[in-house]
């Protein structure tokens, strides 16, 4: 068995943490606590990662029954990575969210605002570049942090301030963007030989 690669399981946990950008939403996340009058922390962590376990297991043979490969979908993940970062730095939104809830456990904390598209597609991406195991501890360690953040929330606000929320957004903005050039690179020209 190969040793663990701890320098790519940093630089996994990195982008996975970026593009669920928890700290990001704990604006979202406090208001929609104050909504439903709480969050079952546990159980919205546990839903996430199942997703998350699922879509690093399975994606691939869901790609196979649709005739993709995980370069071409590690391409087309770099693209919306791309989307989300320049979101988190414009301040701009291109993906449209529905931030009225009702039933919050699962719709929208576990999935989309954890779990989401993007978080799915990074993994299945993250895949053509890194071994299963590595993603599997990066997830593991963003499952954590999760937690801890939707336990304190209020602590966290108050913290951060509104000037330190946006600041931290457009900070992992910039590295989403950079990750997304880095995947779109390694995995593009792979593509075009195929075309060939």
């Amino acid at each position: 068995m190969e040793p663990l690669n701890y320098k790519a399981i940093v630089t996994v946990s990195f982008t996975l943490f970026a593009i669920i950008d928890v700290v990001g939403s704990i604006p979202i996340l406090i208001s929609i606590k104050d909504k439903v009058g709480g969050i079952r922390e546990g159980r919205v962590t546990l839903i996430a990662g199942a997703l998350m376990i699922l879509f690093l297991f399975l994606g691939e043979p869901i790609l196979n029954i649709l005739g993709l490969d995980v370069k071409s979908f590690a391409v087309a993940g770099s693209i919306v990575i791309f989307i989300l970062g320049l979101e988190m730095v414009l301040g701009v939104e291109f993906f449209k969210s529905d931030d009225d809830v009702k039933a919050a456990t699962l719709v929208p904390l576990a999935f989309p605002l954890i779990a989401g598209s993007g978080t799915l597609t990074t993994i299945m991406s993250l895949k053509a570049n890194y071994k299963e195991a590595t993603i599997l501890i990066a997830i593991l360690l963003n499952l954590l942090v999760i937690y801890l953040v939707l336990k304190s929330l209020a602590q966290l606000s108050k913290m951060l301030g509104k000037s330190g929320l946006i600041a931290i957004r457009k900070f992992f903005g910039v590295i989403l963007l950079a990750i997304a050039i880095k995947i779109f690179a390694s995995n593009a020209a792979g593509l075009f030989q195929h075309i060939q």
